[in-house]
This record gives structure tokens, sequence and C-alpha cells, in this order.
């Protein structure tokens, strides 16, 4: 007795180790996590760095630049075998061996600036804001992405363990039944049709079983994959039910929908931003019709020992007006590149309007058909539950068949499955619909 009571005491302390083991995440853990861990979000976040400082070099080419050079000169002219040369009155003279050593030091300052060149610097101060801003919608609809693949993959998840729980529950169930028959059998109360029928009944339920623990596995290996976590650690998954969506009013009014989409699409707004960018290259491109205008400024000094470097000083200013007369057709190139991309991304733009309407009409009828096969689906298994019931009490009371029993049980288990689908394909339209419009908030 004392054994078997360690024993017990044993497999609860195992069973208390095995379930504080576990880490838990739910849905709001597995967002939180793979919006943090996606390595497309890291590298976005990165590049905002870069376009920041495209930025802040577009508002630099507005100001004077500044260059300090210094310099250091030696040269030794060597003649060891003398040389003839015609002195002052034409004579013929001849000169011995000579070595001359020479050094120079030298130090400038100076720089210039664009005091004029089109307004091709303030279109490029705004093209590059613009791109700042771009990169950050086109970063928060990554991550409304990541996150909406998070959602799918995790409901995915749930499903195949609520189905796996179900298959789980109905093995028991058969093989229960089946050592009753057994029992049934051997004592001459039933036919060997009725044990038959429940055998072929309890392997298609091992199969079910383990076609369900594969899914489940599968669907676990693709969600933490996503996440970047340990596939080999133990997890227990919950759908909280805080983070479920809203459902979305007055789906049948699709211009509504779209208005709130127009607005909170970070793609859209980011496209339209590409868009005005066109016009401000437009604008740089038209600026090499126009004239410009630039400073320079400088000082420096030179000497040959470096204690007279400051004797001799050097300052400069100047102004270079430039007036473009022929360019080789090249500003008419650059008018016409920017032309072109100006009506591209307009068409662009104009696209995405089209695959906004349609993505807003497919997600509000997906949403719909999901809401009414949830409502049948559940219909369904109340029905089918019983149905189900009274077979097994006809059964036992000797008014049904065992194959009568048998196919109630079947279709309870089909629309039990059928019902643990529909609830979890509800769940993704409302999110899906969410985000056609532009909804989903990743903070």
């Amino acid at each position: 007795m004392n054994f078997f009571k360690i024993f017990i005491m044993a497999f609860i302390c195992a069973g208390i180790f095995i379930t504080n083991a576990q880490e838990k995440l739910t849905l709001r853990d597995a967002i939180t996590i793979a919006l943090n861990q996606n390595t497309s979000v890291i590298k976005s976040y990165n590049s905002l760095e870069t376009s920041n400082a495209a930025v802040k070099n577009a508002y630099g080419n507005l100001l004077p630049s500044l260059n300090l050079s210094s310099g250091w000169n030696w040269q030794r002219v060597s003649n060891s075998k003398g040389a003839t040369v015609i002195n002052y009155f034409g004579e013929a003279q001849t000169l011995g061996p000579t070595e001359t050593d020479s050094r120079s030091y030298s130090m400038s300052l100076g720089g210039n600036v664009t005091l004029f060149d089109g307004l091709a610097n303030i279109s490029t101060i705004n093209q590059k804001e613009n791109d700042l801003q771009s990169a950050k919608y086109d970063l928060e609809k990554l991550r409304q992405d990541v996150m909406l693949q998070t959602v799918n993959l995790f409901i995915v998840l749930t499903n195949n363990e609520k189905i796996l729980k179900f298959q789980e529950a109905d093995l028991k169930f058969n093989e229960d039944m089946l050592n009753k028959v057994k029992e049934m059998f051997d004592l001459k109360m039933k036919a060997n049709v009725d044990l038959y029928s429940q055998e072929y009944q309890t392997s298609n339920s091992q199969l079910s079983y383990l076609q369900a623990k594969n899914n489940y596995e599968k669907s676990k290996i693709a969600l933490l994959n996503y996440l970047s976590k340990d596939i080999l650690k133990d997890y227990s998954f919950e759908m909280d039910s805080s983070y479920l969506p809203e459902s979305v009013k007055n789906i049948d009014d699709i211009d509504a929908l779209y208005k709130t989409a127009l607005i909170n699409r970070n793609d859209y707004q980011s496209s339209k931003l590409k868009l005005e960018n066109t016009e401000y290259q437009l604008s740089i491109a038209r600026g090499g019709y126009l004239p410009s205008l630039s400073g320079n400024y400088g000082f420096s000094t030179s000497s040959t020992q470096p204690r007279d470097l400051f004797s001799r000083k050097v300052y400069s200013f100047g102004l270079t007006f430039s007036f473009p007369i022929f360019s080789r057709w090249s500003t008419e190139l650059s008018m016409q590149s920017a032309q072109v991309q100006n009506k591209n991304t307009n068409e662009d733009l104009n696209a995405l309007e089209r695959q906004i309407k349609s993505d807003l009409k497919n997600a509000a009828l997906d949403l719909q058909t999901a809401n009414l096969q949830l409502e049948v689906t559940q219909a369904a298994l109340k029905s089918a539950l019983e149905t189900w019931q009274i077979k097994r009490d006809s059964y036992t009371l000797g008014a049904a068949t065992f194959i009568d029993q048998q196919q109630a049980y079947r279709d309870f288990i089909q629309a039990t499955n059928n019902a643990i689908s529909s609830e979890s394909n509800y769940i993704l339209k409302q999110f899906g619909l969410l985000s056609a419009m532009g909804l989903l908030k990743t903070e």
C-alpha cells in the first residue's frame, strides 16, 4: 500500500512538473513575438535609419560646405656631372655638380554654397521627407501583414488542437464501445456483424486520431518556426478572447468600408506619397532649364618654413552664374522620365484603389458566408447530437440496429468537426476584413 501511495504522489508531482515546464503562448503573445522578431520587420526598421539620413542630407545641401586641407612638399634636384649653360652674355659656361633641396608648406580653408539651383534642393527635401513617411507606412503595412499571418497560423493551430482533443475522446469512446461489444458477443448477446462493425469504426477512429495529431503537430511547427521559437520545447496555446476583434458593422455598405479603407490603409497612403514624389521629381528635372548661382570662398597660405605659414595670406570669394543653353537633350530626357514615372505611379494608385474595393468585397462576402456557416454547423451539431442520443437509446432498447447507431454517431463526429472549423474560420474572416480596411492595430 505504501508503495502504491508513493507511486501516486510521484505521478502527480511529475504531472505538475510537466505542466509548469510548458510555456504558455496566447494569441497576443504570439503577435507580440512576431512583430518583434520577424526578419522582414527588423530589416525595415533598420532601413528607416537610411531614410532619416537622406532627409538630413537633403537639408544639408542648403548649407555652405567647408573644407580644410594642408600639405607638405619636399623636392631635391641632383646633377652629379654638371652642365653647360648659356649665360647672360651668350657665352657658354660650365657649371659643376649641384644638389638642391626645396621644401614647401601650405594650408587652405574654403568651400562653396548653392544660392539657386532652380528650386531643385527644395523639391529634393520634400521628396526625401515623403520617402521617409512612405517607408513608415510600408513598415506598418508589413507589421499588419505579419500580424494577420500570425493570427492565421495561430487559429489553424487552435482549430487542429480542438479537433485533436475531440478525436482523442472519440477514440476512447470507440475503444470502450468495442470492449463492451466484445463482452456481449462472448456472452452470445450480440451478433458478429455488430462486432465487425465496431472494429471497423474503431479502426477509422484511430486513423482520424493519427491524422488529427499529425495536423496539430505540423501546425505547431509552422507557428513556432514563424515566431522563431524552439520547436523542441513544450508549449501550451490559448486563444485569449480579449484579443478577438469586434464585429464590423454594416458590412453590406461597401462604399462606407471603402472610405474607411482609403483613410486607414497604409499601402494606399504610401502610394499617394510616391505619386506626390513624382511631381517633385518633375520639378527637379524642370530645374535643368533654369540658371544656377553658386558662391565660393577660401583662405590659403604657403611658405618654405612652417614658422612663416601665415606671413603670406590669400583670401578669395567668387560667384558663379550658369545658364544652360544646350545640354545635349539630357534635361529633356529627365523631363520625359519624370513624366512617365508620374503616369505609371498614378496608374499604380488607380489599380490599388480597384484592388482595395475587391479586397473589401471579397472579405465582406467571406465574413457573411462564415457567419452563416457557423450558424448552420452549430444547428447541425445540435441536431446530430440529439439524433445520435436517440439512436443510442433505441439501440439499447432494441428498437434500432447497431448500424443505425453507428451512422448517427458518424454524423455527429462530422458535425462536430464542421462546427469547430467554422468557428475558427469565422474568427479568421473577421481579422481578414479588418486587414482589408486597414484597421488591424499592431500596437
